[in-house]
């Protein structure tokens, strides 16, 4: 509706006199955003930047820090949370202050028909690798729909909840359990040992659908290490009650049977949806099947059925999952020697001949390393879009394992950058318009001013209607400018008065869908720049009260 306002050479002229800064200008951290200098999100590293053949779709993260056992260790970003990304790292959505405490697991679905987002919310306890709360919900307006908790309102566990069929969700309950550990040769205070519940509930009600108990079907000794080290807790307590199993994923197939990955027992088990027995498992102490080249994984997290055997052609005894193989401190190499080379894998398992086949790896580039958490999503197009977990690190790959895009997340000057995690980390479509108004501000220097909106979790809008309100209160049209990223800046011409400014949100079928406050002009203060300030300040080029300063 402006477009040929749009089109005018002097509205594209920059701001010569105001720093515009960029997504990834470390210096501009902690002002990336003139118009919300409230957020400080944390930064993509790119450092392979997205081909033409990674997938459609936004980045969904949720990157955090442990604050260090003993200080000071390194730790960021500044505003944990959940964030939407684009490939070249523009901001979508800051989710600090929509969802607090530790924030993981964030991901996009659909529900009851409709898209929507969601999030683990809760504590953390990160010497043990389990968390504490309930997955909030919310709509394409960034509004808190849903509290989901377990069934019987059991509070959740961090590592799990996926939405099948639009209705219900796959959940995880860490619950300590009295439990005699002294035949496995520990000491009589060890009496307390985690049982690994997960739960099929119906999200509307709560209602309980399915429930299953590791306690019930996989005995402690299957834990890689032996109970009597106490490596997985020491028992004494509920606290610190034994995790033999420490369940991090549950998938459905089609046919009602779960998959759920047991990291400290380094398996993979089939159950049975209607009896809870296990049909088989892969890796581990007791697998069925014999692995094949490339196939052995250790510490894994986040398997997933790909293919259900009535779908995978016409032999039937063939299943296809993937999984994210952390490849642990008990997996050796042929050498001898720890392997620790994580990695993504899609695997053929044939329930005939009882043999696992790799079907594609993707290994970590860099020699990144996840110790800890991580996930392998298999994209509609065959790309893989996987988390490395505690390196703090994500990759897409084409079906092929060929590395189209990489990035670390990284916080700026604003924090240490080291021990920067993501629990999981996803690529979906997604439509936003959020129910907060645009932020908007004038900000002048001299007989200069640049008015900056954002939209903050905004998808929509291809660009802004920029206008200034005159002494007497009309309101006046400026011009239009392209939607620049997260934040646009429009120049505004001397010569005229202006009472105010404010901007509207334009679609690209030319609709206005929201339009920002009013605001008035307020000074533009300069950015601190390290050194080149310091330097200034000394040789006195600041102007002091009562004294002359120079320019800068």
């Amino acid at each position: 509706m402006f477009s040929a306002l749009a089109r005018t050479p002097h509205h594209s002229l920059l701001f010569s006199l105001v720093i515009i800064t960029t997504l990834f200008s470390p210096a501009s951290a902690d002002w990336k955003y003139k118009s919300r200098p409230d957020l400080a999100p944390p930064t993509l590293n790119i450092t392979t930047p997205a081909t033409s053949t990674v997938s459609p779709g936004y980045i969904f993260v949720a990157p955090y820090s442990f604050p260090g056992w003993d200080p000071p260790l390194p730790h960021g970003p500044l505003q944990p949370g959940p964030y939407i990304f684009t490939s070249s790292g523009e901001l979508v959505w800051s989710g600090f202050g929509y969802i607090s405490g530790y924030v993981a697991n964030f991901q996009a679905a659909r529900w009851k028909g409709k898209d929507v987002i969601f999030a683990f919310e809760g504590s953390l306890n990160g010497k043990k690798g389990h968390g504490h709360g309930h997955t909030t919900i919310l709509n394409g307006s960034y509004e808190a729909i849903k509290q989901v908790r377990g069934a019987g309102s059991k509070i959740l566990d961090v590592h799990e909840f996926q939405v099948l069929d639009e209705r219900t969700a796959v959940v995880e309950i860490y619950r300590p359990t009295p439990f005699e550990l002294k035949r496995f040769g520990t000491g009589p205070k060890s009496q307390w040992i985690v049982d690994a519940v997960f739960q099929d509930i119906e999200i509307d009600t709560g209602r309980l659908l399915f429930e299953w108990s590791s306690l019930d079907h996989v005995p402690p000794e299957e834990s890689v290490y032996s109970i009597a080290s106490l490596a997985f807790g020491t028992g004494h307590n509920s606290s610190d009650a034994l995790d033999y199993f420490h369940i991090n994923s549950v998938d459905r197939d089609s046919d009602h049977s779960y998959l759920v990955s047991g990291r400290h027992t380094s398996t993979i088990y089939k159950i049975n949806g209607t009896s809870s027995a296990i049909i088989w498992r892969l890796g581990g102490k007791h697998s069925n099947f014999t692995l094949g080249p490339g196939v052995a994984f250790s510490f894994q997290h986040h398997a997933r059925f790909i293919s259900h055997p009535k779908s995978a052609g016409d032999d039937t005894s063939i299943e296809i999952i993937s999984l994210f193989d952390n490849s642990g401190p008990e997996l050796h190499s042929e050498s001898g020697e720890y392997a620790n080379e994580s990695s993504g894998k899609i695997l053929a398992l044939n329930t005939t001949s009882w043999t696992a086949t790799l079907l594609q790896s993707f290994p970590a580039p860099a020699g990144v390393f996840a110790l800890s958490q991580g996930n392998t999503q298999i994209l509609p197009n065959g790309n893989a879009f996987v988390s490395w977990g505690s390196a703090g690190a994500i990759t897409e790959f084409s079906p092929d394992g060929t590395v189209i895009f990489h990035a670390y997340l990284e916080s700026g000057d604003l924090w240490t950058n080291g021990n920067v995690q993501n629990y999981r980390g996803f690529r979906f479509n997604w439509t936003g318009t959020p129910h907060e108004e645009p932020a908007i501000v004038a900000l002048t220097h001299g007989e200069s001013t640049v008015v900056y909106v954002s939209w903050n979790g905004d998808t929509e809008t291809v660009s802004w209607a920029f206008y200034g309100v005159d002494n007497e209160g009309r309101e006046i049209i400026m011009g239009e400018k392209a939607r620049e990223g997260f934040e646009t800046s429009f120049y505004v011409w001397s010569g005229k008065e202006w009472r105010g400014f404010f901007a509207e949100a334009v679609e690209k079928d030319g609709r206005v869908t929201r339009r920002s406050k009013v605001v008035r002009k307020e000074e533009y203060v300069y950015e601190y720049v390290p050194g080149r300030d310091d330097l200034a300040y000394q040789q006195g080029f600041y102007e002091a009260p009562g004294g002359q300063g120079g320019e800068l």
